[in-house]
């Protein structure tokens, strides 16, 4: 363990030594929340619309912003450039876990991205007004949602990144991953006011265990049975995700030798 965590610490002070390049997509990100804060304010200043009021939407979409901060591009990159120019073999004859160490360093990179995004979050309070806290009946399973979000990203990014395997490219990867999490998490919109087809989709799918489940834990719009049944959903791929990742890296490994990398 000891390894693992003086990853983490490296990966932090990596993110810390160059800030500005971190900053600036962070800024980018700030001004699409305030967008999109702006555009449903808008949107439901008639009245609440599928369930959503003002003060609903504007929890919801910051919870989002910042659990779907987490397991940057940071990761993947790394991981891309180091398959792609062949430094990966030497990964394979360290004495730590290849995964392992990748969540290591993603746990590192997670503590500078939610720090700024929380910061943000608190601008927006600033500028839109705060938001009440959530309830406590549900506190307990909005904490457990929100930190499982870390390893369901990981796993989706972590697997996206080892295509690179195969496709020895990953910008196309990355583009449709994004596209992927953004439509069917519900950072975006709300899965409530996507089409009935894309909503039973997206129920089958991880990706709505990473800003919907613990958005809607925080606003109170998941209670009860709903609510422990989405977090145990959100456990069980978290799980599922880890294991095909092994598997995947398994034969990826095996590729690797194959081809004498």
């Amino acid at each position: 363990m000891r390894a693992y965590r003086s990853m983490a610490r490296m990966a932090l002070k990596s993110l810390l030594a160059y800030q500005t390049s971190f900053l600036f997509g962070m800024l980018a990100s700030a001004f699409g929340v305030l967008s999109m804060l702006y555009l449903w304010r808008s949107a439901l200043a008639a009245g609440p619309r599928q369930g959503f009021d003002w003060p609903q939407m504007k929890a919801y979409l910051l919870v989002a912003f910042v659990v779907g901060s987490l397991v940057s591009s940071y990761t993947d990159y790394r991981m891309a450039n180091r398959i792609q120019q062949g430094d990966v073999a030497m990964d394979l004859v360290r004495p730590v876990d290849y995964q392992w160490s990748r969540l290591a360093e993603s746990v590192g990179f997670a503590v500078y991205e939610a720090g700024t995004a929380i910061v943000v979050v608190l601008a927006a309070a600033a500028i839109f007004g705060g938001m009440s806290p959530p309830d406590r009946d549900t506190l307990p399973l909005f904490i457990l949602s929100a930190l499982l979000v870390l390893p369901l990203r990981f796993g989706i990014v972590y697997l996206s990144g080892l295509l690179v395997f195969w496709t020895q490219n990953y910008v196309g990867v990355q583009a449709a991953r994004i596209a992927l999490i953004t439509l069917f998490s519900g950072a975006l919109v709300p899965l409530a006011f996507l089409p009935e087809w894309m909503r039973v989709i997206a129920t089958y799918l991880p990706f709505v265990g990473m800003a919907s489940t613990p958005a809607l834990l925080y606003t109170g719009s998941l209670e009860g049975s709903d609510a422990t049944t989405a977090v145990l959903v959100q456990a069980a791929w978290a799980v599922a995700l880890w294991w095909l990742a092994r598997l995947m890296w398994s034969a990826a490994a095996r590729k690797l030798t194959v081809h004498g990398g």
